[in-house]
């Protein structure tokens, strides 16, 4: 699948061939061609001058490393004998300096010729960081959907971000909480698994496995029934509110979950070891720390426990 959010490149320049990632610019033009470009993808700026010998040397090298990328990031060109404002504002105080420019900001920079290895390390330093926000945007907005109930977008968006990082946790995470909206438990456990070993214990894939082993011990809809008739005749029964507290959950109404259990636990704290804390404690995990039935819950619970 591919990724339907990625940027598209910056504005061509003026007597550049379309889509040219390489252009001499001007101070008039400098914010056309750095900073609205900048927000579309990472630009160099390369301030030079004729007379300089090691500017000589640095561009070319610059030139070909910014076009082996393909487009992911582009080089403007500042002749400082020419159009000088530009470099002033910035304080350069010798060539060849060059300037890396995010989101209409400078982030990065150096100066004198370096050898092509470390210009190609200060491009894909630049690159990579622009690549990392661009997929976090997408792993927010994704979220955004499936929080909204658009499972089938917020799914594309999660299987897009792992195609660009196999070892994206979040979007393995968000991916395997569309599937367990689908009530596909199998492949929800096949996506938490592609994470590496170090980041198994990482909070989204522990909350991840939590919702599926809720999932899996969620009773069926008809036995919802008897659960509540249980607790009518017997008050008391701690078991059968934890029964019917998983079987909320794994219908998604976590408030009423909350509820029995923090009854549970008001009735009797002890019972079974604290089951009922335990078992809030491992919906709040499933939820996330964020989520306003663990948010209530938590505070409910600590009022219990100090009371």
């Amino acid at each position: 699948m591919e990724f339907g959010q990625s940027k598209p490149g910056g504005p061509a320049g003026a007597g550049a061939a379309g889509g040219d990632v390489i252009k001499d610019s001007t101070t008039a033009g400098f914010k056309a061609d750095v900073l609205d470009a900048s927000r579309q993808v990472p630009v160099i700026v390369d301030f030079w001058a004729p007379w300089c010998g090691p500017c000589k040397q640095l561009t070319p090298v610059i030139e070909k490393v910014v076009r082996a990328f393909g487009g992911k990031v582009r080089l403007v060109k500042i002749n400082i004998d020419e159009h000088p404002a530009i470099a002033g504002q910035l304080r350069v105080q010798s060539i060849p300096t060059v300037y890396a420019f995010v989101d209409g900001r400078p982030v990065d920079g150096f100066q004198g010729a370096l050898p092509e290895s470390q210009v190609k390390q200060f491009v894909e330093r630049l690159v990579g960081d622009s690549q990392g926000a661009d997929l976090a945007e997408a792993v927010a907005e994704a979220n955004k959907l499936l929080d909204a109930g658009d499972v089938q977008s917020a799914a594309e968006i999660f299987a897009a971000v792992i195609k660009e990082d196999r070892e994206n946790i979040e979007a393995l995470a968000g991916l395997a909480k569309c599937y367990l909206k689908t009530g596909d438990l199998v492949r929800a456990e096949q996506t938490i698994s592609l994470a590496p070993p170090d980041k198994q214990s990482h909070q989204a894939i522990a909350s991840v496995k939590a919702a599926i082993e809720l999932a899996k011990r969620g009773a069926a809809p008809g036995k919802v029934g008897e659960l509540k008739a249980a607790i009518e005749a017997n008050p008391a029964d701690h078991q059968a509110r934890i029964d019917l507290a998983i079987a909320y959950a794994a219908a998604g109404d976590n408030a009423a979950a909350v509820e029995e259990l923090l009854e549970s636990f008001r009735r009797d704290k002890a019972w079974n070891e604290q089951a009922a804390r335990k078992q809030l404690l491992q919906f709040f995990e499933a939820w996330g720390p964020k989520d306003p039935a663990t948010l209530e819950g938590r505070r409910r619970l600590s009022s219990l426990l100090f009371s």
